[in-house]
Order: structure tokens, then sequence, then C-alpha cells
């Protein structure tokens, strides 16, 4: 019988005090339910509210629950670093903090991992789809520069600015060391993933607005990062797709041969065991 996949969430947060405890809630309740091995990266992104004290109560009544306090200067791709950092599952999600993200379809995402696939990014734009309180400058925005993602790079992938995806831990260990500070880290992952011709699986999924707190988005500040980001990848599917197909197959090799190694220990581990039990 294959061994069962872990799971991280990875949960940035920034003054979710109102809403993080919820999410909490709602994805112990999923993935309990569904019998998935997880552990929830909560990373406080410098928040000024009660936050902190909040995933302390967290943690001490989970211990699947691991706290990650983050240092000045707060952004959301920095506390997103800073929690695949920490994450050991085989699956990451990234998970929004604000309920936003539906727990059900974290456990969507695990089950398509476990058919084989290398990512799954999620659509709000999809049949099946749902996608509600979406303020409609974010929206308009949103769908303009998605679909110039999809121009650019050719894909069918219509949702890449969302954070809520999920990726095995080779993909991220392959396209890491991550750069983007901001929200721009969204399709910093998406595009890294995509160009390296992973697997991806793309699902309907549910999705809404904010009802506590304030987005920490803001369009007017994005605009540059959103375009340093999306050239950067261009240019290197462009320009250099080789060299980083090369590092893909790599890294591959790299966890195949680390995976084999663990395998022989424990194999070597278990034989000394039943030797030791049969000498008692």
């Amino acid at each position: 019988m294959d061994q069962l996949l872990t799971l991280s969430v990875v949960i940035p947060a920034h003054n979710e005090e109102g809403n993080i405890r919820d999410t909490v809630a709602g994805l112990r309740q999923v993935l309990t339910r569904e019998a998935i091995p997880y552990e929830l990266v909560l990373v406080n992104d410098n928040s000024t509210d009660g936050t902190d004290a909040v995933l302390a109560a967290l943690a001490g009544e989970d211990p699947h629950v691991v706290i990650v306090r983050r240092a000045p200067p707060r952004g959301f791709g920095r506390a997103v670093r800073a929690g695949l950092e920490q994450a050991g599952g085989d699956v990451i999600v990234i998970c929004m903090a604000d309920q936003s993200d539906d727990p059900e379809d974290v456990a969507r995402y695990y089950r398509k991992i476990e058919e084989g696939y290398d990512c799954v990014y999620g659509s709000r734009f999809i049949r099946g789809s749902h996608c509600s309180n979406y303020p409609r400058v974010k929206l308009v925005a949103n769908r303009l520069v998605n679909r110039m993602l999809q121009l650019l790079f050719w894909t069918r992938y219509n949702d890449l600015t969302n954070s809520f995806k999920a990726y095995r831990s080779t993909v991220i260990r392959d396209i890491w060391p991550l750069k983007a500070c901001h929200f721009n880290i969204t399709i910093e992952l998406s595009l890294n993933a995509l160009i390296r011709d992973y697997a991806i699986a793309q699902v309907p999924i549910s999705w809404q607005g904010r009802t506590w707190g304030n987005s920490n988005l803001h369009l007017s500040e994005m605009g540059r990062r959103y375009l340093s980001t999306m050239l950067r990848a261009w240019f290197e599917k462009n320009l250099i797709l080789d060299d980083l197909l090369e590092e893909k197959v790599s890294c591959r090799a790299k966890t195949a041969a680390i995976r084999t190694s663990l395998e022989a220990r424990v194999e070597k581990l278990e034989r000394r065991l039943a030797e030791l039990e049969k000498e008692a």
C-alpha cells in the first residue's frame, strides 16, 4: 500500500484576529474528516492586532499547528516564503487567512495530487466554480491581468493570480529561491511551475470576499511588481528554458535518491529491531 502523502497548509496572516480561528477550524474539520495527515503553518506577518495571541492559543489546542513569527518588513510574499521554508509536507497548499478559500477545496486539491498531478490550480472563473463578494474594480483588474498572462504564456489556466493553489514539495524545491515580497508571489509560483512543464490540473473552486477586516492587496502598489515578475518568467521561458528543464530533472533525481536512501535506512532499522526482539 502506498504511503499517505502529508499535507502542509501555509496560511499567511496580517491583522486577521477576527478570521484566523474560523479559518483553522474549517480546515481542521475537513482534513480530519478526510483522514488527511496535515500540518497548518500559520505565519504571523507583523500583525498589530490580537492575531499573535489567537495563533498561540491555536497552537496550544492542536499539535498540528505550527507558528512562524516574522520580523519586519512585512509583505505577503515574504510571509508565504517563510511558511514554505517551514512546511514539511509532501503536498503544500497556500490558503488565505480571511476565510475566502473553501476548506473542501483543500481536500480536493490533495486528492488531485494523489492522482499524480504535480500542481493544482484552482479557478474562480470556470464551469462549476463559485465566486461571490468580489469588489468590482479588483474583479475587472483580475480578469485583464489573467487574460494578458494567458496570451503571453499561451496557457488555458485563467486564474494564475490566485494564491490558492497546491504544489508538490518537489516543485517548490525546484523553483526555489522565490524572490517576490508581496502579492506578486502568486504569479511567481504559478508561472515558475507552468513554464517548467509540470503536470497541472485546473479545478473549479468556491471563493468569497472577506466579511471581516481589510484586504492587504492594494492595486496601485502592485502593478510594477506584477510586471517585473511576469517579465522575468517570460524571459526565462523564452531564453533559458533548456536550463530550467535540466534543473527540474536534476531536482527530481536528487529527491528520488534521498527517498531511496531514507527507505533503505528505515528498512535497515526495522530489520535490526526485529533481530533485537528475537534476541530478547
